[in-house]
């Protein structure tokens, strides 16, 4: 087996040589670097050295999110039994959620959205790649992988395949490609689904599979997110218990629905040193806050029950993280290296400003009760402002400590040890 290995990687090797000045060379390479680590070593002048490349960190984040993508198709399966009355009174949620029906569901309605982005995605870098004469950058591993599971489930895929065009195009390819981009590539795609197609983004129904669709029932047994409740001011007709939006057996966008899934994750790509814990923490500082400050708004009686604001401003503040993307975004999208601040300050300030105007959408958009994709592409264009301003404080404090010290002469060491000397 070894032999017929090596055999196969020094014909591909030679192909490579074939292919090192045609066109289509960039293609070539990204195929032979996916199967093998590159062979270019550096052979002149100072360079850092590691272990990990882009591909390897990508591929670090897309382990972090294989577990949350098998719970979605399992879920895909489930919240169809749920809308449908499939299961008994008294049944017991785990009994009826890992079940081949339910993921053989999700495989037929899951899989096509994870086809389409990165089939599509990675056409589009090719064709960069090849019209640019660079090499196919890494950066869309995990592009494609977030944007299936931020869409709805029913989600049409001439859609999802448009945006994914548009989002490469104009949120990456624009800007010089992947470590160029000023904007998170997934998200720009999410924002292009939300302003061009909104009533397939509101995502306030609940997904039921096409077979009960064409039985005629889907009308009987449609129904609202828990956020699609909220913000109509239906709070109290949800009957989800806080377990089920912790570990996610909610309605919801495909990858969305398990914070607990997500904070191990989450915990993972801190532990490898991918993502920043400073950006997690200040986000989720921030979203407490905000939803803090409307219970406090709440409980003072400035904002009544016939408000069109009460539903999520009365929702408990630290329950925010358990519903829609919000903690999606924070570990997933907030912390790409790219598009976020670069010093610990401002990452800081960065995390804290996603978090607070996330949940501050969330209120006070009842037609679309979901912001945390809004609210980090807006804070993906401050970044730089941030850094720069914190650069700013940094040099001026340098500045007033240089001004107040006290500069010795030069033969201050020499009297110092005298001095020394005579006291001992």
């Amino acid at each position: 087996m070894s032999d017929k290995r090596l055999t196969f990687k020094k014909r591909l090797h030679i192909l490579k040589h074939h292919y090192r000045d045609k066109k289509m060379a960039p293609a070539f390479n990204a195929f032979h670097t996916f199967l093998f680590a590159p062979d270019e070593t550096t052979h002149s002048g100072s360079h850092i050295r590691g272990a990990d490349d882009l591909k390897r960190t990508m591929n670090t984040v897309i382990m972090a999110l294989i577990p949350v993508l098998l719970f979605s198709m399992f879920n895909a399966g489930y919240q169809h039994y749920a809308a449908i009355g499939g299961f008994p009174s008294d049944f017991s949620v785990m009994e009826h959620f890992l079940t081949w029906d339910n993921f053989w569901i999700g495989i037929i309605k899951v899989l096509p959205l994870v086809a389409i982005s990165y089939g599509v995605g990675l056409v589009v870098e090719f064709i960069f790649a090849v019209i640019k004469g660079h090499e196919v950058e890494e950066g869309y591993l995990v592009t494609g992988m977030l944007v299936p599971l931020i869409v709805p489930i029913d989600t049409p895929l001439w859609m999802l395949a448009v945006s994914v065009v548009f989002g490469v195009v104009i949120g990456k390819e624009v800007f010089g490609g992947t470590g160029m981009n000023i904007l998170n590539p997934a998200l720009t795609i999410r924002a292009f689904l939300f302003f061009a197609y909104p009533t397939w983004m509101s995502g306030d129904k609940v997904w039921v599979h096409e077979a009960v669709e064409r039985a005629g029932t889907a009308d009987a047994i449609s129904g609202e997110t828990i956020l699609g409740y909220l913000a109509q001011n239906k709070g109290a007709e949800f009957t989800y218990s806080i377990s089920d939006m912790f570990f996610g057996f909610i309605p919801g966008s495909v990858g969305e629905t398990s914070t607990f899934l997500i904070l191990l994750g989450g915990l993972f790509l801190v532990f490898s040193k991918i993502a920043s814990w400073r950006i997690m923490l200040s986000a989720i500082i921030g979203s407490l806050l905000m939803g803090l400050i409307f219970n406090v708004v709440v409980d003072a009686g400035i904002i009544g029950e016939t408000s069109t604001f009460y539903g999520l401003m009365s929702f408990e503040y630290w329950q925010h993280l358990l519903v829609g993307g919000l903690a999606f975004g924070i570990v997933y999208m907030a912390t790409d290296p790219v598009t976020g601040s670069q010093t610990n300050r401002g990452k800081w300030i960065y995390g804290f400003l996603i978090g607070f105007i996330s949940v501050m959408i969330r209120v006070f958009n009842p037609a679309y009760p979901e912001g945390v994709f809004l609210a980090i592409l807006l804070m993906n264009v401050f970044a730089p402002t941030i850094d720069h301003y914190v650069l700013r404080g940094n040099i001026k404090k340098r500045l007033k400590r240089l001004k107040s010290a006290t500069i010795l002469p030069k033969d201050s060491d020499s009297k110092a040890e005298e001095l020394k000397a005579e006291t001992v």
